[in-house]
């Protein structure tokens, strides 16, 4: 299918859009078929028998977007739009100038390209916009897409013919030729494999089993605020991440896995290196190749030392069995039902412990950013006028900590927001974009916790929505309020920035000094 793209500056971009679809029939001899599908009159479809148009109207102008199976269907088909416009805008002087599809400044390909710049992963909102003026879907190149729709992100994840492309797991050499790598994880398995190994882990992540974790969270979250106070104490800068949203995340998911207290504070830099190997330059490279930690590299050196750590964990629990999830998970490898495998259930363990607070501290610390950038919430969280769960939803929503993913197309057959996609081609899902739609939700550069029916897409959805998601929130959800009660007036550092990670799959802080004034003790402590 050839493409072709325009932009046509006009502030009134929705009335074109719609008299254009409504007089199709006076298109000349393309005879199109029909003009439909118009959504909030900012976008519509005109089906031709040989092609179609897609338009999107936004303040600044209207996006076209033809495509047809030739290419002389395709100069017939821009060549009966361009006509149309020129009459109907005849008042306007507009004009239209036809490009293929994935180049120019404005071009899917362009955004793909800022976004992987320094500034782009640190300010992803404004290329967000404009991915969005292009339409739910764009065309990257041959075979590989943009996908920044709501609708059309939700959709792909839960497409069971859509999945994680197929990362061959790497061997950088080391002891018994293992591979240190995520690669054998449910992170990029596909069926049956991905369900055999979910169900068994699935079995700790219940609703039920992560709300009776409350009371010790609530323990972990007073534990470390302590700490916290103590390296706040006279009004001395305390690292907000270090002390407190880093160590939170880590305390629970070690708890859960059985990690002793004594190796925890061992994982924050290694995981930090391993998850560089989850961010995106696999875009430049063709679809479905080999992606993975390189062997001489940070995330290589950080994928043998948590492989070694977790390789000597399981021996130890193999020995003496607790009540913990890698004991349960060596059970299950030692069942002999081929349930896990040696080399599964090393992956899945890494995976657990990076994924289990990377998503975490990010959160909490996209969060307290809100909190201190806006006066307003912060008291409206504190005094119980904003609802704590929706107020975590709107931080998700907002400013998520997963901003990226990918998927393969594993079928012929298959489309992202009406766009085929061929067997193999690949789609980059902008998560941070979709929940960002306006096509979706109202004003959503606008914070608010208020916003109805905010269904934020930050944990994915589908067979591969992350199994530790309902953790995070409650995490959150315990965490924030309870350290605005001990520190009422929390506020910046005037003089030291908050700096962020120059990631952009995985956003957060790097640090985030904070300058802290406990609450007075109660009436009861007196």
């Amino acid at each position: 299918m050839l493409a072709s793209e325009a932009r046509v500056p006009t502030d009134r971009a929705d009335r074109y859009l719609k008299q254009l679809c409504k007089h199709v029939d006076q298109m000349g001899a393309l005879a199109p078929r029909h003009g439909h599908d118009l959504v909030r009159h900012t976008e519509g479809v005109i089906e031709f028998g040989t092609g179609r148009c897609t338009l999107r109207a936004d303040g600044e102008g209207l996006t076209l977007r033809a495509e047809a199976a030739d290419r002389r269907s395709l100069d017939r088909l821009q060549d009966a739009i361009t006509g149309r416009i020129r009459r109907i805008g005849r008042r306007d002087a507009l004009a239209v100038t036809w490009t293929p599809a994935g180049t120019g400044p404005e071009s899917a390909a362009a955004i793909v390209g800022e976004l992987l710049t320094p500034e782009g992963r640190a300010d992803p909102f404004p290329l967000y916009a404009r991915a969005h003026r292009l339409g739910p879907v764009s065309e990257i190149a041959d075979g590989r897409f943009l996908v920044c729709g709501y609708a059309a992100v939700d959709r792909v994840l839960r497409d069971p013919g859509f999945g994680p492309a197929a990362r061959p797991p790497k061997d950088p050499g080391g002891a018994a030729g293992r591979s240190p790598s995520m690669a054998r994880s449910i992170l990029w398995a596909g069926p049956p494999d991905h369900g055999r190994m979910r169900s068994l882990i699935s079995q700790v992540f219940t609703a039920r089993r992560v709300a009776a974790l409350r009371p010790a969270i609530e323990d972990a979250v007073d534990a470390l605020l302590d700490g916290l106070a103590e390296a706040g104490a006279d009004g001395r800068p305390a690292d907000f991440m270090d002390r407190f949203a880093f160590p939170l995340p880590v305390t629970v998911i070690c708890e859960l896995l059985g990690v002793p207290a004594a190796d925890r504070h061992r994982f924050r830099r290694p995981a930090a290196d391993l998850t560089g190997a989850l961010e995106l330059p696999a875009l430049a490279s063709p679809p479905g190749a080999p992606d993975g930690p390189d062997a001489d590299g940070p995330a290589g050196a950080a994928a043998r030392e948590l492989a070694g750590y977790f390789t000597r964990l399981i021996r130890e629990r193999r020995a003496a069995p607790r009540d913990d999830l890698v004991s349960a998970l060596v059970a299950a490898r030692d069942a002999g039902d081929g349930r896990l495998s040696d080399e599964e259930l090393l992956a899945n363990l890494v995976l657990l412990l990076v994924a289990g607070f990377e998503t975490t501290a990010g959160l909490l610390g996209n969060g307290l950013a809100i909190l201190l950038d806006r006066p307003d919430v912060l008291a409206g969280l504190r005094s119980g006028g904003i609802a704590v769960p929706g107020f975590v939803e709107e931080v998700l929503r907002y400013d998520s900590p997963v901003q990226v993913t990918t998927r393969v197309a594993r079928t012929g057959g298959l489309t992202a927001g009406g766009l085929p996609v061929p067997e193999g081609g690949e789609v980059v899902l902008l998560i941070g974009a979709a929940n960002r739609d306006p096509a979706r939700y109202r004003d959503p550069g606008r914070f608010d916790p208020s916003r109805p029916d905010v269904r934020p897409l930050s944990f994915g959805a589908g067979p591969h929505i992350c199994l530790g998601n309902g953790l995070a929130r409650l995490e959150a959800a315990v965490a924030l309020p309870r350290l605005l009660a001990r520190f009422p007036a929390i506020s910046a550092v005037p003089g030291a920035p908050r700096t962020r990670r120059d990631r952009l799959v995985l956003r957060g802080h790097e640090t985030f000094p904070v300058r802290l004034v406990p609450a007075p003790p109660s009436d009861d402590a007196r």
